[in-house]
């Protein structure tokens, strides 16, 4: 049996995303990381509008536009891969038309966190997605800054596009035929996968792996046509800036939380991170993905697609 086929959940337990790498990042307390992330509580690239907008506005920006994407306003049921602290899943339970939200994630504190909010009709799995089994299908699935964590650093291209390509066939058994998936990433752009920083690979995201956009555009490739598809690379730029600013705003709390050591660890990592983006050696991509159906025909029109397009 080739070792593509051996690289699975049943025989890799880091398959689909190291918990051990996402509990060395995460879970260092959650009140440190909303002194950094500030009230918007999210730990992904904002999208911000023109030099005044802040951080807070920014990120809801963010979060209705994957909403947009995925087609919450007519989901009743949405999955969330990744959910964070879960600002995403408190702004799609209030959706007055969605009966079931799902959260997944790997970070212990997390799961904590988001279970001592009481969402509405809303359930969150310390859980892989790779072994996630829903109860019945999704109209709307999320995922904002999990996919860089699913490939693993030393595997080999052909494992790393066996994880990316599972994930996609998942998510096209998951959802409904006129369901929408949205996706950010973090991804490689123009250096080599062997140039990336040693502090980040082993400090920061230990045992994670960053795909290119070919890599991404090959495994869709059958199961989800693009709709949309844009780099916000100075967005996480400017993301990391605002942490950093948060961060030594209130760097004495900071210290008393987790010790001079890690504060200064994510001060040069927000540093390396904004100078990364800005240099375009790596991506954030924002994609609107529909599932490919087989009953699409000649009688498709502009009308018809009217309620894919995005504002």
């Amino acid at each position: 049996m080739s070792a593509v086929l051996e690289h699975s959940p049943a025989t890799d337990p880091k398959y689909g995303g190291s918990k051990e790498g996402i509990l060395h990042h995460y879970d260092i307390g959650n009140d440190y990381w909303g002194l950094m992330l500030g009230p918007a509580f999210a730990y992904s690239a904002a999208l911000f509008n023109g030099p005044g907008d802040s951080l807070e506005a920014a990120q809801e920006r963010k979060f209705r536009w994957h909403m947009a994407s995925a087609h919450v306003e007519r989901a009743e049921s949405v999955l969330e891969v990744g959910c964070g602290w879960g600002t995403l899943l408190r702004m799609i339970s209030e959706q007055p038309q969605v009966n079931n939200v799902v959260g997944l994630t790997l970070s212990d504190a997390q799961t904590d966190y988001l279970n001592s909010l009481g969402l509405k009709n809303t359930e969150v799995r310390a859980e892989n997605w790779a072994v996630h089994e829903p109860k019945a299908k999704y109209d709307s699935i999320v995922s904002i800054g999990a996919f860089e964590h699913f490939a693993k650093d030393g595997d080999t291209r052909e494992q790393n596009q066996r994880v990316y390509r599972d994930f996609f066939e998942r998510c096209h058994r998951w959802l409904n035929p006129n369901g929408g998936l949205s996706l950010q990433t973090i991804a490689f752009g123009n250096m080599r996968r062997e140039e990336a920083s040693e502090f980040m690979t082993t400090e920061i995201y230990p045992e994670t792996d960053l795909p290119y956009l070919n890599e991404i555009i090959e495994a869709v490739d059958g199961l989800f046509e693009v709709v949309a598809i844009r780099n916000d690379r100075f967005h996480y730029a400017r993301s990391y800036d605002e942490w950093l600013k948060n961060l030594r705003a209130r760097r004495g709390e900071a210290v008393a939380m987790v010790g001079e050591e890690e504060v200064r660890r994510f001060e040069r990592f927000f540093k390396l991170g904004s100078v990364g983006f800005r240099m375009g050696k790596i991506w954030l991509l924002r994609f609107s993905l529909r599932p490919i159906r087989d009953d699409w025909s000649v009688s498709g029109s502009f009308e018809n697609d009217a309620d894919f397009r995005l504002a």
